[in-house]
């Protein structure tokens, strides 16, 4: 009795404490999230400045896009200078903080690495010409916009702490809840920042399919949070710009009391300061996100994207080679302007509401218009255009900007309608190589295929030269009404006619005894399936017979057009195989007739609060399908510098709270660690992948009903879409998965800058052992910035040799802050450096030229 009359006087004063204002405090992280193009009215900063002033012990968070302060500055005058100056003075700068500066605030899972670092360097350069003393120090968003790899760029620009929440903007997904009060995320180089997570016992909030309990400090979720042993809980809520509630707790601060407001920055240096913290390495898989992946608005957005990414990284390469090797200034200023609107065009706005209005264009034609101008920009740079005379003796400088040897196919446009196609290619040495002449559909002319041989990061010419060559097909074709064997330099495979030309099976010259085709589970190797639901039932391609038609078959390249329906729609899958080239490249395009209408249910009368949804569930889209013979197979695929070994059982699911990340961002392979080999699959755009006990790798074609918000997702037009397949050997590292689709995203042209007859191989730099990628080569100033990322190498020191001799080679972070100087060893031509990282990280050098 004693015991229990001890334990009820505890309680009884911790209860008299609470009720007289002794009870723990917990906080809050209030701001606003938004800008110019996403909902921010023209005066409201004003109103921003009024709510700081009227409510002092108010903390606000910034999550504006960067480019809002330049149309500000000239629509509200008086409110950007007030809200300026207090940025600028310590006495209310410590109640703003800038929490996520990327320039056009993207999802970062679904774009480039590269893309990441610029979304940061130029949105940081951007708020540094209007607020000069503003530092960040925390990323946080209000959607979820991260990524695996995060830890390491925002180290690298000099962030110190980041969050994992984004409780009241769920829509697009979550970060798994796990871990409490703090912790240390580790990306997959090892780089760790403390960071509050979203905490294990912060679930979704019930009735809802855009919140977790942790969007206001309620009484439960604050209680809930101590009890799980969380001493400093803290909500969030990043308020749309636009939206006047003022502080987002209201005038009592919510349910719970005492609440005190935060920036993220005084939560984690005078709030929550241990640091002695669990280590989490996060997976890509645990940002558990979804949009209407599918829908051909979304699928258009993301190749825009995918190629204006791949068009001006190429030209940065292509200029710094220029000004290098040619003395060609670097066009700093085009390629800059160039940035920005891909970067707006990265805008998860873009993604998660393609039909809004902004401006006077929605958000989808908002990207067509900001991605063609960066691939006009990145064009006129590599002048990819045809030569407007050609003829015998002509030089054809062929030009590699990766930083390892090739030999690749060049594809050269000749806009003559008199092209002589007796000419052949002959290189330095005078070898007569294949040569590959085919009328070009898209325009008036002809366009000549040969297999080039270029150093790394340099050039190797040719010539045109008229004489007889004989011409020997790639592939031996043996065509009936029943199937097409097909076999080239590499594979052996039959094409099924009376199935819809699907292949029935696929043999690597390599391993000719290997059969890649699983015929068990009653599916084909590049079938198109789906749910029409309007149908109630599963259409096929395999379900009509198809048409095989040689499109060519040269000594270069064979490419073959199969042509079929999938229920009334007819579509052509042109399949292209290239000498001494592994990969299988597929351009599928589907014919829509009418408005079909694919996904696992008629989802006309849902409503925004429900969880299940028909767009989340691929099983019922229009797949590709590749049933793979490989015994224990497992699931691997890329993310913006990281590499993910899925440990779902399955990609499939149907409703908001149980998202899982099945992303496609450049490749996913399935492999078997008993038998050693993979088949990779590519796409020319983010988009999802689906796999699962019964259910093959597959690539999501289509999705057409409702979406989010009750939008109608609908065709317009035809589908158009590429894809490619490798077969190989090993696993993904040393099958050198990144460098494959390094070269299928860059691929070997010829450079019209040199207005010469004959030139010698050249070279400007040389990565010396495989497995590192060239994420960015580009002029600062007069020096020459290369960006590396550890893709597939050990941690060894790499060894890079360079064409030239500079004055000074230092490594730097993403700020420019120089880390170290690395030494230089002199060659006979040239010069060589040595540089460390883990695999997946990445590392800046600057290289200072002589003068």
């Amino acid at each position: 009795m004693a015991g229990l009359r001890k334990i009820w006087s505890i309680g009884c004063c911790l209860l008299l404490l609470a009720t007289m204002g002794f009870a723990q405090t917990a906080y809050f992280v209030d701001g606003f999230h938004g800008g110019k193009w996403g909902h921010y009215p023209p005066q409201y900063t004003r109103y921003l400045v009024q709510q700081l002033r009227q409510h002092p012990d108010w903390k606000m968070n910034v999550e504006i896009e960067p480019a809002t302060w330049d149309w500000v500055a000239t629509v509200d005058q008086e409110g950007y200078a007030a809200f300026k100056a207090m940025v600028a003075d310590p006495s209310t700068a410590e109640r703003i903080e800038y929490v996520n500066p990327a320039y056009g605030q993207s999802y970062l899972y679904n774009i480039s690495g590269e893309s990441i670092i610029r979304q940061f360097a130029y949105g940081m350069e951007e708020l540094h010409k209007h607020f000069p003393s503003m530092t960040f120090d925390t990323y946080s968003s209000e959607e979820p916009c991260f990524t695996s790899a995060l830890p390491q760029i925002l180290r690298g620009f000099g962030f110190k702490y980041a969050s994992l929440k984004n409780p009241n903007t769920c829509w697009g997904g979550y970060v798994r809840a796990y871990g409490g009060e703090m912790l240390d995320w580790v990306g997959p180089d090892g780089t760790a920042i403390p960071t509050v997570p979203r905490y294990a016992m912060e679930k979704l909030k019930a009735g809802s399919t855009w919140e977790t309990i942790g969007n206001a400090n309620t009484n439960h979720f604050i209680r809930t949070a101590f009890q799980a042993g969380i001493a400093h809980p803290v909500g969030m809520c990043l308020q749309d710009a636009g939206w006047r509630n003022g502080p987002w707790l209201g005038k009592n601060k919510g349910e719970y009391h005492p609440v005190s407001y935060t920036t993220w920055r005084n939560y984690f240096e005078e709030v929550s300061t241990r640091r002695d913290l669990e280590k989490w390495r996060l997976s890509q898989e645990d940002i558990q996100v979804s949009l209407v992946w599918g829908a051909q608005v979304l699928q258009r957005i993301a190749q825009h994207v995918r190629q204006a990414e791949n068009k001006i990284l190429m030209a940065e390469k292509w200029a710094a080679m220029d000004q290098a090797s040619l003395g060609i200034a670097f066009p700093r200023v085009a390629l800059k302007d160039a940035w920005y609107p891909l970067l707006l065009a990265q805008h998860h706005d873009c993604w998660i509401v393609p039909y809004n209005k902004v401006d006077s264009l929605d958000w989808a034609g908002k990207v067509r218009q900001w991605t063609a101008h960066t691939i006009r920009v990145a064009d006129s740079v590599m002048q990819t255009g045809a030569s407007a005379n050609q003829g015998e003796h002509a030089a054809l400088v062929v030009r590699n900007v990766l930083p390892y040897a090739r030999e690749d196919v060049v594809s050269y446009p000749v806009n003559q309608m008199d092209a002589d196609t007796s000419l052949v290619v002959v290189d330095a040495k005078g070898n007569v190589l294949p040569t590959q002449w085919n009328r070009n559909r898209a325009q008036e002319g002809y366009q000549l295929l040969f297999l080039a041989q270029v150093p790394p990061m340099g050039e190797a010419t040719y010539q045109l030269k008229k004489m007889e060559s004989s011409i020997s097909p790639l592939a031996k074709l043996t065509p009936d009404e029943q199937e097409w064997k097909v076999e080239t330099d590499a594979y052996t495979l039959t094409l099924d006619v009376k199935q819809g030309g699907v292949i029935r099976s696929l043999r690597s010259k390599t391993e000719p005894s290997k059969e890649w085709v699983d015929t068990s589970q009653g599916k084909g190797f590049n079938e198109l399936r789906g749910f029409f639901y309007d149908q109630n039932r599963f259409r096929s391609s395999t379900e009509n017979p198809a048409r095989i038609q040689v499109l060519e078959n040269g000594p270069v390249r064979l490419r073959l057009a199969v042509h079929g329906k999938i229920a009334e729609h007819p579509f052509t899958q042109e399949l292209s195989f290239t000498k001494g080239q592994a990969r299988i490249d597929v351009q599928l395009s589907i014919d829509w007739q009418g408005q079909p209408h694919i996904g696992q249910f008629d989802d006309q009368h849902a409503k925004a609060e429900s969880r299940k949804k028909a767009f989340y569930n691929d099983k019922y889209k229009l797949l590709a399908l590749f049933p793979t013979n490989l015994a224990q197979q497992r699931i691997v695929k890329n993310a913006p510098f990281d590499v993910t070994e899925s440990k779902l059982s399955n990609t499939f699911f149907s409703s908001w709270d149980s998202i899982k990340n099945n992303i496609l961002l450049d490749w996913v392979e399935v492999n078997s660690d008993k038998e050693h080999i993979g088949l990779a699959l590519m796409s020319d755009h983010t988009t999802t992948y689906a796999h699962g006990e019964g259910e093959p790798l597959a690539l999501t074609v289509q999705y057409a009903g409702k979406g989010l918000w009750g939008r109608n997702y609908d065709v317009e037009g035809p589908t158009h879409m590429q894809y490619s397949l490798l077969l190989h050997a090993n696993d993904w590292a040393k099958a050198q998965l990144w460098f494959a689709h390094d070269r299928l995203s860059n691929p070997l042209l010829v450079n019209h800058n040199r207005r010469i007859a004959v030139a010698k191989e050249s070279s400007l730099l040389h990565f010396t052992k495989p497995g590192y990628q060239l994420s960015a080569l580009y002029y600062s100033g007069e020096d020459l910035l290369l960006r590396i990322f550890n893709a597939a190498g050990d941690d060894k020191p790499l060894t890079v040799d360079l064409g030239f001799k500079p004055g000074q080679v230092t490594s730097e972070d993403l700020n420019g802050k120089p880390l170290a100087n690395l030494p230089i060893s002199d060659k006979a031509k040239g010069c060589q450096f040595s540089i460390q990282m883990p695999r997946f990280g990445i590392q800046t050098v600057r290289v200072k030229m002589k003068k």
